[in-house]
């Protein structure tokens, strides 16, 4: 599981805030699930069995809400849908892996052709191996990409993703020699992971990868060895992984005030450094990049919410919306094997809560997301969410 550290007393919390943080979408790092047979076939002219697992029953008021947000969300977009009737069946997992095997044998037994959800990572790969001899595939809402594969497609947003999305948009702004400063924990690993790949795939280099222990003690003395490096190797740009409302305030102070200040680098983010206000003040974070949705449609979803249901979404929600959009769209081309992997992963993709994404041959996600700077401690964008995959960053 993430570690617990001491920068604001409440780990899990400040997690939660950065983009569709690790801490509640994934668990410890778990193994993929197994190869899968072929998906069933669906039956011409009938409703499409859909199961939709979601985390209530576990007795956390949290999960309930949760599962509340997820089942309305997946039922505004079956009002959506044309050309084609969704059979949705709604199963409780709880908040544990045999939760989810119990809930996916069930659905299979009940004839569902595609499982959205679970939530968690480990739920999520035990849903995976429990279908994986039925062919059916699991659209899981978690973002950890070590339960990537197989029958498992995660919707989640990935590091990998964003990652891709600043090293290329930084790469045509003269940034090429980078210096990866990361928090040692499973979120921050998986982020440096994605730093590198991306970095190398874009033909960069990788100046330096410099880690710190997740306490505001070990961040600050460390700073100066990392601002060291990065004056040692040249690096143009620094990219962190930390999150608002934990390490992000400490590193982003830290390192201007030994001497790398934004004059002398550019500071990227994998997590939504406008996530909490006051982080837009950050000495280290003025001219620095990070990604957003694609705000337009996520305002869009989220007022419709609203208006349906007369609260707000919970964040997760729009995973589940844009779960069933996917379904419903490939299930309309009336084909047998609209659910197969190869048409899952069609190239041109899906329109989401959160703007276009597709599902990646490797079980994960790409999602088309804009580039923003802090400038005067505002938010700007400078490179719009993209509206099609084949333009500038794919």
């Amino acid at each position: 599981m993430f570690a617990q550290f001491t920068i604001t007393g409440k780990a899990a919390a400040s997690r939660l805030l950065a983009i569709l943080s690790l801490v509640w979408l994934s668990a410890c790092a778990v193994s993929t699930a197994p190869g899968s047979g072929p998906a069933p076939e669906l039956e011409s002219g009938a409703a499409v069995p859909v199961a939709l697992l979601v985390p209530a029953g576990s007795g956390v008021s949290t999960d309930e809400f949760v599962a509340r947000s997820l089942e309305n969300a997946a039922r505004l977009a079956m009002a959506d849908l044309t050309g084609v009737q969704i059979d949705l069946r709604v199963y409780p997992t709880g908040a544990s892996p045999s939760g989810a095997t119990s809930a996916t044998v069930q659905a299979i037994n009940d004839g569902a052709k595609i499982i959205l959800g679970p939530l968690y990572a480990e739920s999520a790969n035990a849903a995976g191996v429990a279908a994986a001899s039925s062919g059916v595939n699991v659209l899981a809402f978690s973002n950890n990409p070590s339960i990537a594969g197989g029958n498992v497609f995660i919707l989640g947003p990935t590091f990998a993703s964003i990652a891709d999305r600043l090293v290329s948009y930084g790469g045509r702004q003269g940034l090429d020699t980078y210096l990866v400063a990361y928090g040692d924990d499973l979120q921050g690993q998986l982020g440096r992971d994605a730093i590198v790949s991306a970095v190398n795939r874009f033909g960069g280099t990788v100046a330096a990868v410099e880690s710190y222990n997740l306490t505001q003690q070990d961040i600050v003395a460390a700073a100066p060895g990392i601002a060291a490096a990065a004056r040692s190797t040249g690096a143009d740009a620094i990219f962190l992984t930390a999150g608002v409302n934990a390490d992000l305030p400490i590193i982003a102070t830290a390192l201007p005030d030994n001497g790398m200040t934004p004059d002398t680098v550019r500071y990227l983010g994998l997590t939504r450094w406008n996530a909490v206000p006051q982080a837009l003040t950050l000495p280290g974070l003025q001219g620095g990049y990070f990604t957003l949705p694609n705000e337009s449609t996520t305002r869009a979803f989220e007022s419709r919410y609203s208006a349906a249901y007369g609260e707000a979404p919970h964040p997760v929600a729009g995973l589940a919306y844009d779960g069933m959009a996917a379904i419903g769209a490939l299930a309309a081309s009336g084909r047998g094997d609209a659910l197969s992997r190869a048409a899952l992963t069609q190239r041109q993709g899906f329109s989401g809560t959160q703007g276009i994404f597709r599902l990646l041959g490797d079980g994960t996600n790409e999602r088309g997301l804009a580039v923003a700077t802090i400038q005067n401690s505002q938010v700007v964008i400078v490179d719009p969410a993209p509206s099609s995959f084949g333009g500038a960053g794919f």
